[in-house]
């Protein structure tokens, strides 16, 4: 077993979700969209602490959630940044130093199909090498533009990433505090480890681990829960 924490980013407004809240609390089958995210982990026996990243002025109402599910001991509430690569450094911050000898996991909160088996090979695969994601291959062809003209890229060497993603808590801790240093904003937190040179292994994921985004997501997701449910 490789223990693990996990640093879970929920501090977003989600504006394309078009809601007019934040949809970490949009229902999915009646739970919101957290809760279904939260529970991949607290039901994990490898996950040891959960640093759920939030919106400050969202603390109450999440931690009324929370409590609801008796979760209080096992989730530490953490105030997000303005940006995401912000929340995820509050998030390691938040780790204590005795902690801090375990793998690392930053996962996002709308994210809420990860397979606890990826979980473990990740959480192996950071453990080895330091630095890890899960992804999928892209299966679209892909093309770049440079002025008037296109190119092809090479679609065997493409990936969509996903999250979790896993590190060596120094490492990715370093690599934050490189990223503040330089004003460098990456799109991930594994394109800051990118940036400080250093490898990092994939993990082949599942199309299903998608990222809730827009009012489509949502009743995909609600589709994919209730096959789920029938198994």
């Amino acid at each position: 077993m490789i223990k693990y924490n996990v640093i879970v980013l929920a501090a977003g407004q989600g504006k394309r979700m078009n809601v007019g809240k934040n949809k970490q609390f949009i229902e999915l089958l009646k739970e919101p969209l957290i809760i279904h995210t939260l529970k991949k982990f607290i039901q994990d026996k490898w996950c040891q602490n959960i640093y759920l990243v939030i919106n400050p002025n969202e603390q109450n109402q999440m931690e009324e959630l929370i409590a609801t599910y008796q979760w209080q001991n096992q989730i530490t509430f953490v105030p997000g940044g303005k940006e995401r690569q912000e929340s995820g450094y509050n998030g390691l911050l938040a780790i204590s130093e005795e902690q801090q000898d375990m793998v690392v996991m930053i996962h996002d909160g709308a994210r809420p199909f990860v397979e606890e088996a990826h979980l473990h090979e990740l959480a192996h695969a950071a453990k080895e090498k330091k630095a890890a994601l899960i992804a999928v291959p892209v299966t679209d062809t892909i093309k770049r533009k440079k002025g008037d003209r296109i190119e092809t890229l090479d679609r065997s060497t493409l990936w969509a990433a996903q999250t979790p993603q896993a590190f060596d808590y120094q490492l990715i801790k370093e690599a934050h505090e490189q990223a503040k240093a330089t004003d460098y904003l990456g799109t991930d937190d594994v394109s800051l480890v990118e940036a400080l040179g250093e490898p990092v292994d994939i993990v082949q994921g599942t199309y299903q681990n998608v990222k809730l985004t827009t009012p489509e997501d949502i009743m995909r997701a609600e589709m994919i829960l209730e096959r789920q449910e029938e198994k």
